[in-house]
């Protein structure tokens, strides 16, 4: 009989590894609320044409890497590979934007075929901010200062560093793009088999190549800031400015494009060297043209992502297994000697866990002998172990002072009430 494993790619969060999962979970929520943004709560099934609209068929997502199929009524549909766009749908259908911005954000699973890795899953987890009706760089800069604020509240502000750029409007970069072809064309013989495929279809791609023969020609390449019209310069200028005057330092990168066709004016990564060449922990940017796509109607928006399984890898590079944050422990474990099938040990939890609610009470219901269920309990890293013997007297086993007692109930409550 074949052996049933998960999915290549989608792989299982175990127990011992949720306890982190949860602490960054309620970092991401404390940020959010902080700043004032709501969530929303997205499907994760979404219509095909919604990426190819707004993603662009000749990137990477569409063309190669979503998970899409026809369902049972015949409508092509995918798992989403990523959550602006979804989100932009939902505001767009809900009339959200009537009169007023939005400040939204969410978090859950996307889906991208690609060849899994360290850092790069079929089945990732997003936390993603979107800010909706706003379009000066003063919601650009908000953006910026929520992922400075987390990652200096997760201690990891030594391990990242910020790039941003500005990718200028669709006019702009169609000024950039034809230059940008003629360059990459007279240097054709030097290009890759990607390259070539991107100069037909998406061109400023071949900038994000990380194709060590071909730096010198990207290097080289027309720069898209210098294609910048006035309106663009002082949208820029002004991102700068705030990010000066925040004390936030950051590099200018001309080659950063990011990899989604939505993207215009201010975009920026927060990237670590600790990951090897999954170094991208965040990325984002404005998408004013985005909500034109669907309904022909101009709505400013920007957002960012964060790929929370690439965040841990960091936070877990940076900490080790050590955070004691990370680590949930029971604070008692009840054992029990007597032959009673457990009844006493969990009336007795039961009392516990009513009048004691803020700790973790767990009760052994392995059945075995009572030195086992002592080993157990000592290994699970709880504070006290409680155990109902066979005289049906509770002995109390306080680990930190390693001090024994048999009390009666109240007077257990009393003593851990008082730790």
């Amino acid at each position: 009989m074949n052996k049933i494993q998960a999915i290549r790619g989608m792989r299982d969060v175990l127990p011992d590894e949720t306890p982190i999962w949860q602490w960054l979970e309620r970092k991401f929520h404390h940020m959010a609320f902080h700043y004032g943004y709501q969530e929303m709560r997205l499907p994760l099934l979404e219509p095909v044409a919604l990426f190819e609209r707004a993603v662009g068929e000749a990137t990477d997502i569409v063309s190669k890497e979503m998970y899409d199929f026809t369902d049972k009524s015949g409508e092509h549909i995918t798992l989403r590979p990523e959550g602006t766009s979804g989100c932009m749908r939902a505001v767009l259908e809900n009339n959200m934007c009537y009169n007023k911005s939005q400040r939204l954000w969410y978090q859950g699973p996307m889906f991208r075929y690609e060849r899994p890795q360290k850092g790069r899953l079929r089945q990732f987890t997003q936390f993603g901010v979107e800010a909706f009706g706003m379009s000066g760089a003063d919601v650009d800069a908000e953006l910026i200062f929520m992922v400075r604020d987390l990652f200096e509240d997760l201690g990891i502000t030594q391990n990242v560093r910020l790039e941003i750029n500005s990718l200028g409007t669709p006019a702009e970069r169609l000024a950039h793009r034809q230059q940008l072809v003629q360059w990459f064309t007279d240097h054709k013989s030097q290009l890759d088999d990607d390259s070539l495929k991107r100069l037909a279809v998406n061109p400023l791609r071949i900038l994000d190549s990380k194709n060590p023969e071909m730096q010198a020609i990207i290097e080289q390449a027309p720069r898209l800031l210098d294609f910048l019209e006035e309106e663009s310069r002082q949208h820029f200028a002004t991102l700068r400015k705030l990010l000066d005057e925040a004390g936030i330092a950051y590099r200018i990168n001309p080659r950063l494009v990011r990899g989604l066709d939505y993207y215009s004016r201010t975009v920026f990564e927060w990237i670590t060297d600790d990951l090897g060449s999954q170094g991208t922990v965040c990325g984002g940017g404005r998408y004013d043209g985005l909500a034109e796509l669907f309904n022909g109607k101009k709505l400013p928006a920007c957002g960012f992502a964060i790929g929370i399984e690439r965040l841990i890898l960091l936070l877990q590079v940076v900490y080790g297994d050590q955070n004691p944050q990370w680590q949930t422990h029971p604070d008692v474990v009840i054992t029990s000697e007597m032959d009673d099938d457990g009844v006493c040990a969990q009336l007795l939890a039961c009392t516990l866990r009513r009048d004691l609610p803020s700790l973790n009470i767990l009760t052994d219901c392995s059945d075995a002998k009572l030195k086992r269920q002592h080993q157990n309990a000592l290994k699970s890293g709880c504070r006290y172990i409680i155990t109902v013997n066979a005289d049906k007297q509770i002995r109390f086993w306080n680990l930190q002072d390693n001090r024994q007692e048999t009390l009666i109930i109240e007077e257990i409550k009393k003593q851990l009430l008082s730790s």
